[in-house]
């Protein structure tokens, strides 16, 4: 008998997200499964949006994460609501093939503990450069799984008793959970898997202003890493101190992070230069922040607040 699968989707203020997603994991052509969709303290209609769909369909539930703001927070929620074996995590405004959850269920099915679905960037309407940026540049699974040992949370399956083994994501940090709890299942000696033919599909951020925030949020995050291990990590000054996170990308760097590089025309490869050089030193900036935050609070002698989690 196949196991059944439940999805967990995190949501903020994302009314058109969160229906696109469920509209689409309602078209699925395997149907033992559940939606947890848990919203984390929405202000605006995404609650009553998801309750039109529960309403429609049973296997849709809405649960409530505001104490803790934080997508790892409601992440967490959803894993102790979830009945099902597979654990699916993916994004709102995510959306999958009608088999996807027939395909992730046979990949399972060999034994995989860990599996992370390949993720296609498309830019919605006109693409912008920042949004060509963004599909060529973010969410290279392949990449995350080989070399950095984790899976993005946008399009990550793992066995319900992997969780009950190491325990679920850390909420503390508002930024890398994904990355802390895949270097905890690969430090337990699990592998990782990849299915390059499993896609979710995800919308490029459009506006640079959204790229540099989205960096901010991973600095802030990668000194929070260091704050709460630094056995694994590092102290959060090592990371300051690091004359990798101030200065330019090399064009070797760039060959590598960057899809269809040699493509790109002169003046795309600079505007690419630029921007990844820019959100380099956001990425920095808010390496920064959190460390200055982390101090202040020390000498006030204040409990640790949660930085912004939000994009």
């Amino acid at each position: 008998m196949a196991p059944r699968v439940s999805v967990i989707v995190p949501v903020f203020n994302d009314p058109a997200g969160i229906a696109l997603t469920l509209s689409s994991l309602l078209e699925q052509t395997d149907d033992d499964f559940e939606v947890l969709v848990v919203d984390n303290n929405s202000t605006d209609d995404t609650r009553a949006v998801v309750r039109e769909f529960a309403a429609r369909d049973s296997r849709i539930q809405l649960h409530v994460e505001a104490d803790i703001q934080s997508s790892y927070a409601a992440r967490n929620r959803g894993i102790r609501h979830a009945t099902g074996e597979l654990l699916a995590f993916v994004d709102a405004d995510v959306t999958v093939e009608p088999d996807w959850l027939e395909a992730v269920v046979a990949r399972m099915a060999e034994d995989v503990p860990y599996l992370a679905c390949a993720v296609e960037i498309y830019s919605p309407g006109t693409e912008t450069f920042a949004g060509k940026y963004n599909r060529l540049t973010d969410l290279r699974v392949d990449y995350f799984v080989s070399r950095l040992d984790f899976a993005p949370t946008c399009c990550l399956v793992v066995r319900a008793s992997l969780i009950e083994e190491l325990g679920p994501f850390d909420d503390r940090l508002t930024s890398s959970g994904d990355l802390e709890f895949g270097h905890r299942v690969a430090a337990a000696g699990y592998p990782l898997g990849f299915a390059a033919d499993i896609v979710a599909r995800h919308p490029a951020r459009t506006s640079v202003r959204s790229l540099v925030k989205k960096a901010i949020r991973i600095g802030h995050g990668k000194t929070q890493l260091r704050e709460l291990y630094p056995a694994r990590y590092g102290r959060p000054r090592r990371g300051l101190v690091n004359p990798g996170a101030y200065l330019p990308p090399t064009p070797k760097a760039l060959r590598t992070l960057v899809a269809g590089w040699e493509t790109l025309s002169v003046r795309e490869k600079v505007g690419v230069f630029a921007l990844f050089y820019l959100l380099r030193l956001a990425k920095a900036y808010g390496q920064l922040e959190a460390a200055f935050a982390a101090q202040d609070r020390r000498s006030q002698g204040t409990r640790r607040p949660r930085l912004s989690g939000r994009a």
